[in-house]
């Protein structure tokens, strides 16, 4: 069988090495994934005996992502009658040997169910995780323990993880990239890389070099976003019980938006500390399409919005939710991000959103390149949601009630060979 195979020829350490781990750090169009979709249909069909796991942190997003690239790499390459593709459920099945299956690790089912996937015949040998930035270090250990077992002839177990870079406090830089280890690959693509990138591209690209540099460093460059600047650093990720029952107090909070992120998350308090239960974090959502969205939140909860929208906070209260607006006053931005430095935040692994912001809401920089005490107005719609669900304690302890218990000590955490094969390598 030959194959005629068009790929980028920065990926080609990626296709040949046998190393465990492939941590492929790369900017926003670099190929990453087109690669890793064509790479993964080649092996199967190629390799006997291989069978492939792809992982997201929520499972349903891979019919839109890991799976559809996939189907897209089978037809690009003219092999469909090799493989089988269903939807009920996600499955790509090889007519030669060997599937590719999906999974998700948002949270304690999931990651049980994980444990327990198993392919039809042979071992998984093979893990694509896809925007692996949103998983925890303990959701990857879960992952990497399910790789073991004696495996037949030249086959050899691999992961790989494709991301685009947004901290440099990520846990994966340490893993992957600080130290130097001959059981990973480190490597780095950008958009320049990819010769398949249109024009149109390389033109936005252009103009987000100049109007957000410092989105330009992670997705246009592939770096490391900056470790200093993070307004909040004293938070975890962590699944824990989510049982409003659990909590001293549980509120809603709000920041509206289309365009940009509407940001609705279920927040608790419990001895001081503060937990991010779930979110919806939805763009290009009329109100009324949100609101039939939320049919599983407490219509009694209090929900405190963003009073600038009073129009949209009807809408909620027409549905019988207890939204309200947010009593804003001077330095109030200010007030409530001190408030919540000052106690421990632990995020549910399950509200990507929220993970997302955090982990990249910095300070304005000075002209001289000093941190300002204003906070950047770029993705931060769950951080002003953030702000809103816990401004009534914040306020209570404003006027020194005695109503909630004082937090805890303040503490600094971290989110956290190939068989008759023809390639042409650009």
């Amino acid at each position: 069988m030959e194959i005629t195979v068009k790929r980028n020829r920065v990926f080609a350490p990626c296709w040949s090495t046998k190393c465990r781990y492939v941590a492929m750090k790369g900017s926003a169009g670099s190929g990453k994934s087109c690669d890793c979709a064509t790479f993964y249909i080649i092996r199967l069909l190629t390799e006997r005996g291989r069978n492939l796991l792809c992982v997201r942190k929520s499972e349903v997003t891979h019919r839109t992502s890991t799976y559809n690239e996939l189907c897209k790499a089978i037809k690009r390459l003219g092999l469909s009658r090799f493989f089988k593709c269903s939807v009920s459920p996600l499955k790509i099945t090889c007519t030669l040997g060997g599937e590719i299956l999906f999974c998700g690790v948002n949270d304690d089912s999931a990651r049980e169910k994980l444990k327990s996937v198993t392919a039809a015949d042979g071992n998984i040998t093979d893990v694509w995780i896809e925007e692996a930035t949103e998983l925890t270090r303990d959701d990857f250990e879960i992952i990497d323990d399910r790789l073991r077992g004696t495996l037949d002839g030249d086959l050899f177990y691999q992961i790989r993880l494709s991301f685009n870079p947004v901290s440099a406090s990520h846990w994966i830089k340490k893993a992957f990239f600080d130290t130097d280890d001959k059981n990973v690959l480190a490597h780095h693509s950008t958009y320049l890389d990819n010769a398949f990138c249109d024009k149109a591209y390389h033109t936005r690209m252009e103009r987000r070099r100049i109007t957000d540099p410092e989105g330009y460093r992670v997705y246009g460059l592939g770096q490391w976003g900056e470790a200093g600047g993070l307004v909040l650093q004293n938070f975890e990720v962590k699944s824990f019980d989510t049982d409003p029952q659990s909590f001293d107090s549980i509120r809603y909070g709000q920041d509206f938006g289309f365009n940009h992120a509407n940001a609705l998350l279920s927040v608790g308090i419990k001895d001081g500390d503060i937990y991010v239960l779930k979110e919806l974090y939805l763009r290009e959502k009329t109100t009324d399409e949100i609101i039939a969205l939320a049919g599983d939140w407490s219509k009694k909860t209090p929900m405190i919005c963003d009073s600038a929208e009073p129009d949209r906070i009807h809408m909620w209260r027409r549905a019988g939710y207890a939204a309200r607006g947010v009593k804003k006053y001077p330095g109030s931005v200010k007030g409530g991000i001190d408030w919540l430095k000052a106690r421990r935040i632990f995020i549910h692994p399950s509200c990507e959103g929220v993970i997302d912001e955090i982990s990249q809401w910095r300070w304005l920089k000075n002209p001289d390149g000093s941190y300002s005490d204003e906070p950047t107005p770029i993705r931060d719609d769950a951080m002003a949601a953030l702000r809103y669900a816990v401004s009534e304690w914040q306020g209570a302890d404003r006027q020194t009630k005695p109503a909630l218990p004082a937090p805890r000590p303040f503490f600094t955490g971290k989110s956290t060979g190939e068989r008759g094969r023809k390639q042409k390598i650009i």
